[in-house]
């Protein structure tokens, strides 16, 4: 039997140089990226044969479709795991990186999302020609017992926790309501499920799909509410408008509606997948504690308040208590803090020296230990670089190890900066050692400091102290 490295060589024609983790999403399957000298592969591993089957089946008939998802190039015998194209290492979501942090979308990021969003009905309709429903993963159709499985799974996983009372019987009465009206419109389309930035990948400048193993047939409304109303992409209200114009407009090749009626079922399906979506979110951020679904909770309810001004009069009771949540304190986004005051000192140093002294008066701050993970110092090929320099960067990330020191580190220093921006403080400190302070100290004092600048706006005074290199961010209230 081939070795997965034989089968490697064979399909690229190129002996394997490296394996890099690719972090996966909330599904059990394991990525990572096989490397040769100039050729590339994406492995993975999932636990579902079904899920598995599901995927390599719509891959191989959407291929035939001409439509823009990933080619495998070999299944396992067992069909536990395979091997499929690389599209490179950029989602949609990082190519809109800058607009989804400032709010402000370049020309080329709003051309990428305009372009994205004319491909779905190409999707929705040429990918259902032919397609077996029945071989899609866990249902074949978006039916009553989908839609009322994801109301109820809002209202015991969010609503629930949230504390607001409301009466079973008048809330269920509503979501029956909702159901109904879901469900008129009968056609023949694949429903993505899952159709947002994070789940589209860009090469050669064009989009790519990935991730649509959970699709079934079902309407064409629920796709576009996931896209252009998705929490953390953060896009503006005439953003949003602009495309669902272009579907709209590209929709009219597959199928004739009137654009009033569209927009009312649209209305309808965003506000049914707001409901599905923060269901998604309490389980996996109240239960579960993953801190990037608690932080997608604030604006994904802050959408929700948005659509409910509209009025819903047929499902009023639901809307009287949705809106009692949406005004809950404890899902209110942050109001804005400011920022002129705190100044966050963040060090990087050898411990062979010492850990540096806090000047301001105050005395203390934080001290984290880099040293448990893998030391690049110890290899030749690094010794002359620091923690800056690229080759040291794609060490450390291919590793890992430095992924998981850090995570806990992002969530603390975010809580504390929040605080004592809070409280008016004026100065804290975080400061990271290693055995040389070259390499794992300086890449977590860099990237820190660029979490706190970028997430909170503050002035950042940032001394990598053995290399004798200073760097300043200014308070972003600062012209």
């Amino acid at each position: 039997m081939k070795t997965l490295h034989e089968i490697f060589a064979e399909l690229t024609g190129e002996e394997l140089l490296a394996v890099e983790k690719i972090t996966g999403s909330g599904s059990n399957r394991r990525y990572e990226r096989w490397r040769g000298d100039s050729a590339s592969l994406i492995y993975v591993q999932g636990e579902s044969v079904e899920e598995n089957d599901t995927f390599l089946y719509l891959s191989e008939h959407f291929r035939t479709k001409g439509l823009p998802v990933p080619d495998v190039r070999w299944v396992s015998p067992d069909r536990t795991a395979y091997f499929q194209q690389d599209l490179g290492e950029v989602s949609l979501f990082d190519f809109i990186k800058k607009g989804r942090t400032s709010g402000n979308f370049s020309a080329e990021e709003v051309s990428m999302l305009e372009k994205t969003i004319r491909l779905l009905p190409k999707m929705q309709f040429v990918g259902a020609q032919g397609l077996d429903f029945s071989k899609c993963y866990q249902q074949a159709e978006f039916d009553v017992h989908t839609v009322m499985w994801d109301l109820n799974y809002f209202k015991y996983c969010f609503l629930k926790p949230s504390g607001v009372y409301f009466s079973e019987e008048k809330l269920e009465r509503d979501f029956e309501a909702l159901s109904h009206d879901l469900l008129q419109d009968r056609t023949d389309t694949f429903l993505y499920r899952d159709f947002q930035s994070r789940n589209v990948m860009l090469s050669g400048g064009n989009p790519y799909f990935i991730d649509y193993q959970g699709g079934r047939k079902g309407p064409v409304y629920y796709d576009v509410a996931s896209f252009v109303w998705q929490a953390k992409a953060n896009l503006p209200d005439g953003l949003r408008c602009k495309l669902v114009d272009a579907y709209y407009e590209e929709l009219q090749s597959y199928m004739k509606i009137n654009r009033a009626y569209f927009d009312d079922k649209l209305k309808k399906f965003l506000l049914f997948r707001l409901l599905q979506v923060l269901g998604a979110y309490g389980y996996r951020g109240f239960f579960e504690r993953k801190s990037h679904f608690l932080e997608s909770i604030p604006p994904a309810v802050k959408n929700l308040a948005n659509l409910l001004k509209q009025n819903f009069t047929e499902y009023a009771y639901m809307r009287e208590v949705l809106l009692e949540m949406c005004a809950s304190d404890k899902f209110k986004e942050q109001l804005p803090l400011d920022a002129s005051k705190l100044i966050v000192e963040v060090n990087s140093f050898s411990y062979k020296k010492g850990i540096p002294q806090d000047d301001s008066g105050n005395g203390g701050g934080y001290v984290f230990d880099c040293r448990w993970v893998h030391n690049p110092g110890r290899y030749e090929e690094y010794k002359q670089l620091t923690g800056l320099d690229k080759p040291v960067i794609d060490f450390l990330e291919n590793d890992g190890e430095i992924f998981r020191f850090l995570e806990p580190i992002y969530t603390l220093a975010s809580d504390h900066v929040r605080r004592y921006m809070e409280r008016g403080f004026t100065h804290l400190m975080f400061s990271f050692g290693c055995t040389g302070g070259q390499h794992r100290s300086v890449y977590s004092a860099q990237h820190v400091a660029e979490f706190i600048h970028q997430k909170f706006g503050v002035e950042v005074h940032l001394f990598h102290r053995e290399q004798g290199v200073k760097q300043e961010f200014k308070a972003k209230s600062e012209k």
